[in-house]
């Protein structure tokens, strides 16, 4: 039985950006590019070097992403 299971993404929650990459199964530099390319929305309050995700854009850019089998 493995022990490194995702993390359930969470709609209320908020997400480091290394907490997001974790959830999602990716790299942080992949996060960075999501975020950097308009994939995934994040906040960050001015004067704050810190960014967060909420769990409804985690799964927002999921739902919009969504390839369909075979397209």
């Amino acid at each position: 039985m493995s022990t490194s299971l995702k993390p359930r993404i969470e709609p209320g929650a908020v997400y480091s950006r290394q907490e997001a990459a974790e959830a999602l199964g990716i790299s942080l530099s992949t996060l960075k590019r999501l975020v950097k390319n308009g994939h995934l929305r994040v906040s960050k309050p001015s004067g704050m070097r810190r960014v967060f995700i909420t769990g409804e854009s985690i799964l927002a850019m999921l739902n919009d992403t969504t390839v369909e089998r075979g397209a």
